[in-house]
């Protein structure tokens, strides 16, 4: 429990980091934050598929045969996606606000920012739980490699923050108050995962596949579009895959 405890700070408190290195380095270029934000694409890839998604079947293939697991683990992954596709129709993400930010104005911009703000909590959550469902596996190597892609990733969003907030007249303390709290929804995820399928080892399949899909939709449709988005196509696809091929070793070297 205290690894989980540990965990959850971690994954919730790398918001917290981008945000302070927001602070400091206001001016990144995007070639520098598409090849993190790529590299931690590839992190999460891998602790997708190996972490969560191939566990799943495992799981499930124990405890319910083959046929079912393979229903069960397919239904998770595409119901996951599917719930963060439906969020995204009540809550934009970062690339569809962060462009939409420059060209507002006054109290349309700082509505806008809370938006954004408010957006990213909102998918932090679902991140969150895929760390907390990780540990649920009793595999705590790969439940930290999953947490580990996902803070990875919450670095560059937690920097992403912090330019519209203090644009759009926001004191530097209610910015940073404003990335903390979005750093708590994931801790609050991850422990929500943690402790369900806990208490009901017989979700376990289902919560991992779901937990993988979100991954693989946040992957797919914001992580990739974003780093793509800048001219650094090239250089953002090798970066997903430095990070792919590490996780895929340290899964085969820590398993």
């Amino acid at each position: 429990m205290d690894m989980v405890i540990l965990t959850a700070l971690g994954v919730g408190g790398a918001t917290v980091i981008g945000a302070l290195l927001g602070f400091i380095f206001k001016n990144l270029t995007h070639k520098f934050s598409d090849i993190v934000l790529s590299f931690a694409a590839g992190v999460m890839l891998a602790a997708a598929v190996f972490g969560l998604i191939e566990p799943s079947f495992s799981s499930g293939e124990a405890t319910y045969g083959l046929g079912w697991a393979l229903l069960i683990t397919i239904g998770g992954i595409f119901v996951g996606a599917l719930s963060l596709n439906l969020t995204d129709h009540a809550v934009p993400h970062l690339h569809r606000l962060v462009g939409a930010d420059s060209e507002a104005h006054s109290n349309a911009n700082l509505n806008r920012v809370l938006l954004f703000v408010l957006a990213i909590a909102i998918h932090n959550l679902p991140e969150g739980i895929a760390a907390g469902v990780g540990f649920g596996s009793d595999n705590t190597a790969q439940a930290l490699i999953i947490a580990g892609g996902i803070a990875l990733q919450n670095i560059p969003e937690g920097m992403v923050i912090i330019g519209p907030m203090l644009a759009a007249g926001v004191s530097k303390k209610r910015t940073f108050l404003c990335a903390l709290a979005t750093g708590l929804v994931e801790v609050a995820g991850t422990l929500i995962g943690y402790f369900a399928v806990k208490i009901a080892k017989v979700i376990l399949p289902f919560a991992l596949a779901f937990a993988g899909g979100t991954m693989l939709y946040v992957i797919s449709d914001e992580m990739i579009p974003e780093t793509h988005a800048h001219g650094m196509e090239r250089g953002a696809t090798y970066a997903l895959l430095v990070g792919f091929c590490l996780m895929f070793a340290m899964d085969i070297l820590l398993g």
